[in-house]
């Protein structure tokens, strides 16, 4: 291996060799500036990565001198034994040693995924096992072993050796060999040794490699040839990595992102299980600069294993398998680009572009190879174009702002964020959406705000306090978590960039301190006695201070000389305590006080103390009492009030400021964060004040047990039994850490708490019944809160109506170029089909009607209208018709609009979209093969009728035919001083009195023979000459070219005019022409059938008029018809009419859309039986599947249905399916939630009448009710069904889905409608919380009034208690108070004076009480309770008494129930005979 390794390394040093010398000096200065980095990068790196690169690792760093080499190859090989490091690195490689040998024990895993470790993280406490310290006299475990290594106590591996030794061997002095302690000591220490060895063998052979190379490398010599050939292969190998590595996707992004660097072993374990050779883009970069590719092959070989690698890892059609098959492609592309030149072309090309390009090429293949140090500028430079707009504006503000202030900083660092990708992910908080594209956003969000906003608040210095800019930027953010989904990409970036800005603001406001306790120090010299005041104020709080801490961190144990404090000076691990975290909610340790005295971060003494307090009460409330850790506490804290004492009093004016300090520290809201709360922190903390202040009639404040959770040693089993423990101080606390996103979440955490008391208390307790009040009140305090749970659940049947408004507008306003309405042509289009009598009138009107009285629930049955109007257009109109074209564009744009609006059914899923452009164009060509034919035989009958027409209209007047022959046909004629040529347009005489002249096109000129001058033309006719609704508009100056020709005197004409074409009209104005004189034709009018056409082609006689641009182009008008303020005021009457109709308040008539019976053939149906799919029964449509309430019997909510079956026999119908039941008709423990509107699907399964049948609602999934809606059910008829409860076992169960049916084509599916964004469904309380809840008060309210002596006694002695001796207020939420949950817990006073009890019993009002066992056992053993802890509250001793209670044996808690059944019947008989005694004596009165 060393001969084959020898002679790489003397190749490599030829072209190493050969490359420097085409280098220049500063090139050479690069190199070594990147081998330094590179080799200061692989120090730093931990051992498992170094081990984890195999050969390729070790070779990373290249020798450049063969002096050299031995050093950098011993730094770069991590780890391995050398005290004798040439570097003088030794200890560091100890150091790496000694931890990669720990981690590699630690994460050993048996067979069955067990790590061994877990047996000997702590050793057993001394109060479990006093014998373990009997056999063990130096115990050691693997937490100690771990503050060790961090401590940085071991100074080589023997001395790690033989703590492990020592451990191994307590484990088997103690334990058998048949154990399992025993067994996994052993496997453990064989590890260690064999993982030790290893280590130190690979560490010796690579020096011993290194000196044969070093020697090697001084023997070898190379030639020009080899020196000129490597060189140009590595500018190849370099262009076709430079080709992969700058590749990039059409989005912008680079595809070789993911191939840079091989994968984690920790975050893809199962990838080195399926890949046994992995290869990455890095490895590559770096045989290519090691000359370790003899040719492109070799280069060739690797880039193949690499996408092969990706290819068999990730699934086909994923980003990475679709990349990989990218760069394959471009090497291969690339490749060939190369060989296809000529050897000595590419070799000029490659050698005079390498002068050019070296640097770049350089740089990415370093790049690669130093991957983890700079790949945020390979990520960068990769993608250039993807940042360029975002790198421009930040020069921009640079320009503009001040860089140093905070402000900009904090906002830098938020909008500049780069993932590991590169990719900035405040980009999407860089602009506010589109209103257009996003109105909804608007709607939801009423503070919308970007990063742009807040960067112009920065420039215009809007912004006092680094606070506002914090409101602001979490005002952005909830805005996005509030409108996107938690599930979202863009929430997720939200949560990130919080953090961030948290981060980031905690070191700009540590920054602050810190330069104004420096600014504090330099001043002006008028103020140098003040300035020496304050810092000598603040030099004798430090000292103090210091010494405080000294006196902590400085204590030993008399006699052994043990510190104190070291197991205080870090945290635990958060790996190997994972459950500190959860019980331990503010952690502090020695070295985090250290911090903050250096930092100046405590105001005053009282600060650190509060801290150091913290931490020893942290220490006693994990540990059990008694234990080392929980003693050294109790020591240390005394010796920190000792010292103090010991120092005296601070001087004057240094308190200040420290009871300030501590109630911020304590209520978590300083005084400036308070003015900037969110509306989510403000209904938290309502929320969390109202259930922490809620007391009882007596004036009791329930929350007080809930406020802390018992200790361990208090009640042990507690955490045995809860596995979630959760209390209101870890409730505040999350709270203020902003740890909740939501409310949800902390009434969440709230809800787990009361479970855990319900479940850990008896259900006759009072435990039990405060858990059960508190839980109402949170649930009603919320309801307050939030406001209507529903109103966040779009209506549906309105959306349907508005987008059918929105599409039936859309349509009759669309409009062509020339700003046309489609629809006025089809205004005039009669009602009925003379060919379809029988059919409902239907026009555009009657639809608008029905429109605006919101008729329409359907969309296919508004398309079926629309189309049945368009459709009877096209069938009474020939081809070529205006109104045939524009039916047909109305309908094209019909669908296209109705898809735009449904977005292909992701929005609206309806029949209506079956129908689609494909369809039109099919049924357009069917129809226009059997119209065809027949317009072109009328179209041949019309010419002919034309032509005979204008034969006789050719002849004169009362001349006969043969003066035809006598006419002179001319170009132009004059008459009264004016000229007039072919192609002129002319106003005619009106054949009328009060009329307006026609106007003539002029085609023919001539003279008879009677000298009389003729013109022959085409009319044009005004608007009101044709016939046309009023609805109808018109452009301004508009005539119609007709169909009407006829000859006329000259003599008759009255002037000049000009018809001009509308495409010319607004552009052009004819030359000494008037304004009045100039009109404008778009269309052709037919007389005959009473229609407008379109002129697509300006086929009129060449006029003599010079037409020339206008200045101004004119703005295109169209004006009503004046027929429309007549028909206006015609109609006013009637329209008042109609409107008084409608105004009566019966909801309108909804259009139901044509259904028919469609029946079934059931193969196992019974004889005599008619089974249907779809049916028609009292007044309702059914269908299979469809759920509808029925009749229940003593239930006060009908149950639900669904339909599976329905038949009919006998005249009766009947359907047959599962039942649907109510949360009341379950049992479940009070506590449990329920959404609103949640049903179960029982194992009920019947057959009933349709007689039963109240009406139709909808039970939906949970995946379906958050999504979409059916948009014929109203919002109260849909139900939420995602469990199955089972009668048997009373368990509720989730199921997938409901059974789903394949109908019939002609069963009229539901339209569904789909929520743009996901509804959260609320939850509320069961139905029996109420009832448990009366019950527990009567119960308890039994106890109070009724004949136990004891009970008596207690309230006279809480009545001693009491401050106040008042009756109590009623039920209320008292202020909130920020610092009162560190209140004791509170002790209720005297509810009822005793004058008002006594009095009561004379009146003999007692009433009745429900003995049982536990009331019974409560009486008697609180008094015992209360002697012995005569300072415990009453909540504090019913926990107590029901401890006692579940601890009792079974026989004696079967003792006490039958006393309580015999005192039980002995109340009733006195009872009995009070009431008879009672009776006797109102008779005798």
């Amino acid at each position: 291996m060393n001969k084959r390794k020898s002679a790489e390394r003397e190749r490599f040093e030829k072209g190493k060799r050969t490359t420097e010398r085409h280098e220049d000096r500063d090139q050479r200065k690069r190199d070594s500036i990147n081998l330094g980095m590179g080799t200061k990068r692989r120090r730093a790196t931990s051992p498992s990565s170094s081990i984890s690169g195999g050969d390729f690792e070790d070779s990373l760093q290249s020798p450049l001198t063969p002096g050299s080499s031995r050093k950098r190859r011993r730094t770069s090989s991590v780890p391995f034994v050398d005290p004798f490091s040439p570097d003088g690195q030794g200890d560091i490689t100890q150091s790496a040693l000694c931890h990669e040998l720990f981690n590699t024990v630690r994460d050993y895993k048996d067979e069955q995924g067990r790590q061994l470790s877990e047996l000997f993280i702590r050793v057993p406490k001394r109060r479990n096992l006093p014998e373990y310290y009997a056999v063990v006299s130096q115990p050691v475990d693997l937490v100690k072993i771990q503050q060790k290594l961090k401590m940085e106590e071991y100074d080589d591996v023997d001395q790690l050796t033989a703590d492990f030794q020592l451990l191994f061997n307590n484990v088997k002095a103690y334990y058998k060999p048949d154990s399992p302690e025993y067994k996994a000591a052993v496997r453990l220490w064989d590890l260690y040794l064999r993982t030790r060895n290893q280590f130190i063998q690979r560490g010796d052979g690579e020096e011993d490699e290194d000196e044969d190379n070093g020697e090697e490398s001084l023997r070898t010599t190379s030639t020009p040839e080899e020196d000129t050939y490597q060189t140009v292969l590595k500018d190849v190998l370099q262009q076709l990595l430079d080709a992969i590595v700058t590749a990039t996707d059409p989005a912008g992004r680079p595809i070789s992102d993911l191939f840079q660097k091989i994968p984690s072993k920790l975050h893809y374990p199962d990838y080195y299980e399926i890949i046994k050779e992995p290869m990455d883009l890095k490895i590559v970069a770096h045989r290519i600069q090691t000359g370790a590719y003899k040719s492109i092959t070799g280069m060739a070989k690797d880039i193949d294993l690499i996408t092969r690698n990706a290819k068999t890892y990730n699934e086909p059609g994923s980003q990475v398998f679709k990349d990989a098959n990218s760069i394959k492609k471009i090497f291969a592309m690339k490749r060939s680009e190369i060989e296809q030149t000529e050897p000595v072309k590419s070799t000029l090309r490659i050698r005079s572009k390498r002068s050019v390009q070296v640097d770049r090429l350089s740089a990415i293949t370093m790049a690669l190879q130093y991957g983890s140090e700079s790949e945020e500028d390979t990520s960068s430079a990769a993608a250039p174009s993807q940042y360029e707009e975002a790198e421009s504006e930040v020069e921009s503000i640079n320009s503009s702002m001040d860089t140093a202030s905070p402000f900009y900083q904090l906002y830098d660092a938020i909008r500049n964020y780069r993932n590991n990708k590169g990719q900035l992910i405040a980009e999407a908080f860089f602009q506010l959406p589109s209103k257009k594209e996003y109105a909804d956003y608007y709607q939801q969000i009423k503070q919308p705000i970007s990063l742009q906003q807040i960067r112009n608040k920065i420039r215009n210095n809007e912004y006092e306090h680094l606070d506002q800019m914090e409101a602001d930027m979490n005002l952005m953010f909830e805005n996005a978590k509030r409108y996107n989904v938690p599930n979202s990409a863009i929430y997720k970036r939200v949560m990130k960039l919080q953090h961030i800005m948290q981060i980031k603001k905690k070191e700009l406001s540590r920054s602050d301190e810190i330069e104004d306790g420096e600014d504090s120090m330099i001043s002006s010299a008028t103020s140098d006695t003040i300035v020496a005041k304050k810092k000598s104020k603040k030099s004798i709080r430090k000292r103090r201070m210091k010494i405080l801490f000294k006196s902590v961190l400085e204590a030993r144990e008399s006699g052994t000389g043990r510190r104190l404090c070291e197991l205080f000076m870090v945290k635990p691990s958060k790996k190997n305590y994972p459950d500190y975290y959860k019980i331990i909610l503010e952690p502090m340790d020695l070295k985090t006080i250290e911090h903050n005295i250096r930092g100046g971060k405590y105001s005053g003494e009282e600060s650190m103390l509060d801290d150091m307090k913290l931490m020893f009460r942290n220490a006693r409330h994990y540990n059990e009492e008694g234990s080392q850790v929980y003693n050294d506490a109790n020591v240390l804290e005394k010796m920190l009030k000792e010292k103090r004492k010991e120092l005296g009093p601070l001087p004057e004016d240094d308190d200040l400021g420290s009871p300030k300090v501590k109630q911020n520290r304590k209520s978590g809201f300083s005084p400036k964060k308070s003015k900037y709360l969110t509306p989510v922190q403000h209904k938290m903390n309502e929320l969390f004040e109202a259930v922490k202040n809620y007391t009882d009639k007596r004036g009791r404040r329930l929350s007080a047990i809930f406020l802390r959770l018992p200790s361990r040693s208090e009640l042990p089993d507690y955490y045995v039994t809860i596995k979630k423990p959760m209390d209101m101080e870890r409730i505040r606390n999350h709270m203020l850490a902003g740890k909740y996103q939501d409310i949800d979440a902390m009434v969440d955490d709230f809800i787990l708490m009361f479970n855990n008391a319900c479940t850990y208390n008896e259900p006759e307790s009072l435990l039990y019944k405060d858990a059960l009040v508190l839980h109402k009140v949170l649930l009603e305090t919320r309801r307050d809160l939030e406001g209507d749970e529903d109103s966040h659940i779009p209506n549906v049947i309105l959306l349907i109506q508005e987008l059918i408004h929105n599409l039936f507008v859309s349509v009759m306003s669309h409009q062509d170029d020339e700003g046309r309405c489609y629809s006025d042509s089809l205004a005039e289009i009669p009602a009925t089909d003379p060919n379809f009598p029988k059919k409902q009138p239907l026009t555009f009107e009657i639809i608008r009607k029905n429109v605006d009285n919101n008729r329409y629930r359907r969309l296919d049955l508004f398309q079926e209208h629309m189309f049945e109007v368009l459709e009877r257009a096209r069938r009474m109109n020939r081809t070529d018709s205006e109104i045939y074209e524009d039916a047909v564009e109305l309908q094209q744009f019909f669908i296209k609009i109705r898809d735009e609006l449904c977005k292909n059914g992701e929005i609206l899923l309806s029949p209506a979209l079956s129908y689609t452009t494909k369809h039109l164009h099919s049924d357009l060509e069917k129809e226009r093969k059997e119209k065809l034919p027949r317009e072109i035989e009328e179209d041949k009958l019309k010419r002919e009728e034309e032509k005979k027409e204008a034969e006789r209209s050719d002849e004169p007047y009362g001349s006969v035919g043969h003066s035809v022959l006598q006419r002179t046909y001319s170009q132009d004629c004059s008459f009264r001083n004016s000229k007039y040529h072919v192609g002129d347009y002319v106003y005619v005489e009106p054949s009328e009195p009060n009329l307006q002249p026609h106007i003539v096109c002029i085609e023919r000129l001539w003279e008879d023979a009677a000298g009389e001058k003729w013109l022959y033309g085409y009319w044009f006719y005004r608007p009101p000459e044709t016939f046309h609704l009023a609805t109808r508009k018109f452009l301004e100056k508009e005539v119609f070219k007709s169909d009407y020709y006829n000859k006329v005197p000259v003599s008759k004409i009255l002037g000049k005019c000009v018809v001009m074409f509308v495409k010319e009209y607004f552009k052009l104005h004819p030359e000494g022409f008037s304004s009045d004189d100039v009109y404008v034709c778009e269309s052709r009018y037919s007389a005959k059938t009473k229609s407008f056409k379109k002129i697509k082609l300006w086929t009129m006689p060449v006029s003599s008029v010079k037409f020339i641009p206008r200045d101004v182009p004119l703005p295109v008008v169209r004006v009503a018809s004046v027929f429309a303020n007549t028909d206006k005021t015609e109609s006013d009457k009637p329209v008042e009419v109609a409107e008084e109709e409608s105004k009566p308040d019966e909801p309108p008539v909804v259009l139901e859309k044509e259904k028919e019976d469609v029946p079934v053939d059931m193969p196992n149906g019974d004889s005599g039986c008619q089974y249907f799919e779809q049916l028609h029964y009292n007044d309702m449509w059914l269908k299979a599947g469809d759920c509808v309430y029925i009749k229940s019997h003593g239930l006060v909510r009908p149950r639900i249905g669904r339909i599976e079956k329905m038949w009919v026999r006998d005249g009766a119908v009947y359907f047959f399916g599962p039942i649907f039941i109510h949360p009341e008709e379950t049992e479940h423990e009070p506590t449990k939630m329920f959404y609103k509107k949640e049903m179960f699907l029982s194992n009920l399964e019947e057959a009933c009448p349709m007689s039963c049948v109240l009406g139709k609602c909808a039970v939906l999934s949970f995946k379906e009710y958050i999504s979409c809606r059916p948009t014929e059910i109203p919002e109260d008829d849909i139900m939420l069904c995602e469990s199955r409860y089972n009668e048997i076992d009373k368990q509720m169960k989730r199921f997938k889905g409901l059974k789903r049916f394949s109908l019939n084509a002609k069963v009229v599916d539901d339209e569904i409608y789909y929520f743009r964004k996901p509804v959260v469904p609320q939850k509320e309380p069961s139905p029996l919380l109420e009832k448990k809840i009366r019950d527990l008060e009567v119960k308890f309210a039994e106890i109070e009034g009724g004949v136990e002596e004891e009970m008596e006694v207690i309230a006279e002695e809480e009545e001693e208690e009491a401050e106040v001796v008042e009756p109590p207020p009623p039920p209320q939420i008292q202020t909130p108070s920020t610092s009162e949950l560190d209140v004791m817990p509170y002790t209720p006073p005297q509810s009822t004076p005793k004058v008002v009890k006594s009095s009561t019993k004379k009146e003999g009002t007692k009433r009745k009480i429900n003995m049982s066992g536990y009331i019974l056992f409560s009486s008697e053993m609180r008094a015992v309770i209360k002697a012995q802890h005569p300072d415990y509250s009453f909540g504090e001793l019913s926990r107590l008494v029901g401890t006692e209670w579940r601890n009792l044996e079974a026989v004696k808690k079967a003792d006490y129930e039958e006393r309580a059944a015999k005192v039980a019947e002995q109340q009733e008989r006195e009872r009995a005979a009070q009431q008879l005694l009672l009776q006797q004596q109102q008779q005798q009165q």
